[in-house]
């Protein structure tokens, strides 16, 4: 006999949680699936523990290598079995607090492998769940390129921020390979670099950061390691994998050469796909694309009238990203829209703001260049170095760029990308404006506080209409 529920949610991290808390608000019923950890990829795995000890990791270089003269650099004792057990304890003390803490009421949570027997009803360990209305918010996992080799040889995937399971790293290597030149590569490989790991990025494109990003972005984070030291080398196809002497040893074809590369640890960092293909998703008759992506409409609903998806799960569609606020957010969507019998809510994800936290961080928001002129969009853009920003040359800081992508002829601001100091906290002010379609006249007008580095959006605005280079202060 299967237990029965208004909404039967498949996962149990930020977009099944925002599901559940809206089914609750609703008066209805639901239960959560997890066969992993309480919370999901981001508080276990993912954004919690990799920004402790990424911030960790900063204090390490910052004391290091001060950026004034004056200040003489220092070494910090680091005791890493140490760092991880704290940053065990920060993810402990939020899954209770943020997730945990939550659970009774009108919904709980059944742990285990959970799979579909038809259309309404799952199985999770030996119990069977039913929903009246189901929800997919599975999540994704580390993606495994075709190497040769790599499943004879041990490895690393961004499982190793995890914490109290197998895959978690709790003794520093002396050396590190990662593969990969995406936002989770780069990210991991400063924080060890800083740590005192020997780092080198093999990336199979021309540049960091290729696909969704401004090249500009993927140059400026190039330069900053290139600065500190981190090896990044550029079309490089790895082919093979073998362990040699205790270290992995990747043979990679760069520019018509066979080269090879070695270290004490291995990290796999080539994407994330959704979890769709271990929960019999063929029981349901829900269609799944080429990708791996659960399709849905512009309403979360997938082809089978009572099934929602939300959240990693439906990749990139209708502009989506993989990332925890998005997901949060259509969970909450999607539960409305299964529960609530009235008219639908679509998802709009033409403003999403995300950030990389390297140092300089990274931030994003709207269309690039070449995206604004494959939409059709007369273009204008500039980018303009940090340099020009008063707050950067005050704090001695200038490292990256600030670019600025409007509709020519009706100057709204279609898209910003800024690679430098608070760029993480600054991309929300672009998202703002673009949120009330604001032009590249509204940041010019909006008084900034002088100096910060919120004025980079003012100047690099400017630079539609003047040469920024030539003004004074605070001028417009």
């Amino acid at each position: 006999m299967a237990d029965t529920f208004d909404l039967l949610i498949l996962g149990s991290g930020s977009t099944a949680f925002a599901a559940a808390l809206t089914a609750q608000e609703l008066g209805k019923t639901s239960v959560l699936t997890e066969e992993r950890t309480v919370g999901g990829t981001c508080v276990n795995r993912g954004c919690l523990p990799s920004k402790n000890l990424i911030e960790a990791a900063k204090l390490v270089f910052d004391a290091r290598v001060p950026r004034y003269p004056g200040l003489s650099g220092c070494s910090v004792a680091l005791d890493f079995p140490a760092l991880i057990a704290q940053k065990g304890e920060v993810i402990e003390g939020y899954r209770k607090k943020k997730y945990e803490s939550l659970l009774g009421g009108s919904f709980r949570i059944e742990e285990g492998r959970v799979e579909f027997l038809d259309p309404h009803t799952v199985k999770v360990g030996d119990k069977k769940l039913t929903g009246k209305a189901v929800l997919i918010a599975t999540g994704s996992r580390p993606v495994l390129p075709d190497i040769e080799g790599l499943g004879s040889v041990p490895y690393l995937t961004s499982d190793l921020l995890t914490s109290g399971e197998a895959a978690e790293l709790k003794e520093l290597p002396k050396s590190l390979l990662v593969i990969g030149g995406g936002y989770i590569a780069l990210e991991l490989g400063q924080m060890f670099s800083r740590f005192g790991t020997e780092v080198t990025i093999l990336e199979r494109n021309r540049r960091l950061l290729f696909r969704g990003y401004e090249p500009e972005a993927g140059l400026a984070v190039q330069s900053a390691f290139a600065d500190e030291g981190i090896q990044v080398v550029v079309n490089a196809s790895p082919r093979s994998v073998r362990d040699e002497g205790g270290e992995v040893v990747v043979a990679a074809e760069v520019g018509g050469r066979t080269r090879h590369y070695r270290a004490e640890k291995l990290l796999i960092a080539t994407g994330r796909r959704p979890n769709s293909d271990t929960i019999g998703i063929e029981r349901t008759g829900v269609a799944v694309n080429e990708r791996g992506e659960l399709v849905v409409d512009e309403f979360l609903k997938t082809n089978v009238p009572h099934i929602f998806a939300a959240g990693d799960v439906i990749g990139r569609q209708f502009g989506s990203q993989m990332a925890t606020p998005v997901g949060s957010r259509q969970g909450g969507i999607a539960a409305k829209n299964a529960l609530s019998g009235g008219e639908l809510r679509k998802v709009d994800h033409r403003v999403i703001p995300r950030v990389i936290f390297t140092d300089p961080p990274v931030g994003v928001v709207g269309m690039t260049d070449a995206e604004a002129v494959a939409a059709g969009h007369p273009c204008w853009c500039n980018t303009l170095p940090l340099s020009l920003v008063p707050r950067a040359g005050a704090i001695r800081d200038t490292r990256g760029v600030v670019k600025m992508v409007a509709n020519a002829e009706t100057n709204e601001v279609l898209g910003v990308t800024m690679v430098g100091n608070s760029a993480g906290e600054v991309i929300h002010e672009a998202a703002m404006g673009m949120k009330f379609r604001a032009t590249v006249q509204d940041f010019i007008d909006l008084l900034h506080v002088y100096p910060t580095m919120a004025e980079a959006l003012k100047i690099v605005a400017i630079s539609r209409f003047k040469d920024p280079s030539k003004l004074s202060c605070c001028a417009e």
